[in-house]
């Protein structure tokens, strides 16, 4: 996990180092940075995970002389090494394959790595590469002015006179100065994109041969991301989602000798607190905890939305206690585990039923929150954990987990009054946590942590009737309410100019 940023067109070192420096928080290992050609610099902040001595940022190929810089990880390098013909590595770094990958084979084969990542690459023939991941899990923005283009992890890298001008990135996109942008491919593969027919009665009990494989998917995708040379841990609040994360993550390591560090936040006695302690026990973690208090969570508000680069409450009031818990985690490890797009894939909000009870809808509304997920949840897991050069992992949402998960007829994950939301998420690991556990209540992170209770009435006593009023028709949408005007004031106050409209993400309702 890292910061990258690049210039193409105008090469002005001098502004590509100021970029560099607005992003140290995300790689305080190493930095570096290489004019590549009169037409194209790169620069790097290393957060280093895989091949710790020897992975340092840029990195070259001889032949053809191309030059990368990358964010994320790539969990299938090792199998893409094995297909690269006569290629000299110089390092064990999993980035070092996708830059091979380009030289040799072009911008069209990035599709072969399974990751997320963010990756900039020039050579000294002009030639110049910019993709991101097709979920969207590593962030990247541009902004473009005549032929002098620049990219960078956050928006905030970006001089000020560039904000107005900065775009995400869009995610299964890579762009080349020929080319222009090529989708290489969705975060849901067309193969799950077909609706499938589910049950004839939604009480029909869900097939063995499902639950096993889905049991199968999971974990194989938690074991792929234990990769890396440094410890990982996982966040568990105590949730369905994180709490089969840390159970898969804890048999992993159990079976290697060594013992899953895990870490909870919460107000005191609040019920994901309560219930990260009872899941740790239980799969014999080394735990650690942070209770909070409003004042603490009011303190560090103003940097939580500068850090999400977000103004959402629903978001924000997630991101303040993970802020907390990612500060925590850093102490002790470099990288974490989390349960982000469970509740995407398996239908686990209560909105998903409410609104959407038919099927076919179901499974539509399922493949647009996926696809959306790339400036929302996403972006506040990365954006918590980098402030605190900490590296956040989905597993939930590897590729082959979404594929499998939409897959499967999307009338098994339709609930009701005996069929709790998510049953065949919770029917497949059956055994691997307690009762109480498995089949716990969904609850928003924000708040069984306790953030709602602690933020919104305080946030919004500040503003009066009038000011709302007055306010409110800034954006369109219009603002939703007096929180949200808070935040909203945070974020344009660090970024001034920023088209919010374009660039941060909200939720339907708050």
């Amino acid at each position: 996990m890292c910061g990258i940023a690049a210039k193409y067109g105008l090469v002005d070192p001098a502004a590509g180092e100021r970029m560099l420096e607005r992003l140290a928080h995300r790689g305080p290992d190493d930095t570096g940075s290489v004019t590549v050609s009169d037409s194209a610099w790169l620069g790097h902040t290393r957060l280093s995970i895989v091949d710790v001595e020897g992975g340092k940022q840029p990195l070259v190929s001889e032949e053809p002389e191309v030059w990368l810089v990358g964010n994320g990880e790539i969990y299938n390098h090792e199998d893409v090494r094995q297909t690269l013909d006569g290629q000299i590595f110089s390092t064990r770094s999993d980035n070092e394959v996708a830059l091979h990958l380009i030289a040799e084979r072009g911008p069209e084969a990035i599709d072969e790595l399974s990751g997320m990542y963010a990756f900039l690459a020039a050579g000294t023939d002009g030639q110049f590469v910019a993709a991101r991941d097709p979920v969207g899990i590593k962030p990247l923005y541009w902004a473009r002015r005549d032929r002098d283009i620049r990219f960078a992890s956050e928006m905030r890298a970006f001089d000020p006179a560039w904000l107005p001008l900065v775009e995400v990135f869009p995610p299964g996109h890579y762009w080349t100065p020929d080319t222009g942008l090529v989708r290489f491919e969705r975060a849901v593969p067309a193969s799950s994109l077909k609706r499938y027919p589910g049950p004839d009665s939604p009480d029909a009990p869900i097939p063995e041969d499902m639950l096993r494989e889905t049991r199968e998917v999971i974990v194989t995708a938690v074991d792929r991301q234990m990769m890396g040379d440094v410890p990982v841990g996982v966040f568990l609040s105590g949730g369905l989602d994180s709490s089969l994360v840390a159970a898969i993550a804890a048999d992993y390591l159990r079976a290697r000798g060594q013992r899953l560090q895990t870490f909870a936040v919460g107000t005191e006695h609040s019920s994901d607190l309560l219930a990260a302690r009872a899941a740790a026990e239980h799969l014999d973690c080394d735990h650690r905890e942070h209770v909070y208090t409003a004042d603490e969570a009011l303190s560090i508000l103003p940097e939580v939305v500068r850090s999400i680069e977000s103004f959402d409450p629903s978001l924000v009031r997630s991101a303040v206690p993970n802020y907390l818990l990612a500060e925590l985690a850093a102490e002790h490890v470099k990288v974490v585990l989390t349960g982000e797009g469970a509740d995407e894939i398996f239908a686990g909000y209560g909105y998903y039923h409410r609104d959407f009870p038919e099927e076919g809808d179901l499974h539509d509304e399922l493949v647009r929150t996926i696809e959306g997920l790339h400036n929302l949840n996403l972006q506040r897991a990365d954006r918590v954990t980098m402030a605190h050069s900490l590296e956040a992992r989905v597993p939930f949402l590897d590729r082959e987990v979404i594929a499998f998960g939409l897959h499967l007829p999307a009338g098994w994950k339709v609930s009701g009054p005996d069929r709790p939301e998510k049953r065949l998420l919770r029917q497949a690991f059956d055994g691997w946590l307690p009762e109480e556990l498995l089949w716990r209540k969904k609850e928003q992170f924000g708040t069984g942590s306790g953030a709602q209770d602690v933020l919104t009435e305080a946030v919004e006593a500040k503003i009066s009737d009038s000011e709302f009023e007055a306010e409110r028709g800034q954006l369109d949408p219009p603002i939703r309410s007096k929180e949200e005007l808070a935040y909203y004031r945070i974020l344009k106050h660090a970024l001034p100019g920023l088209r919010t409209e374009e660039t941060v993400g909200r939720f339907a309702t708050t």
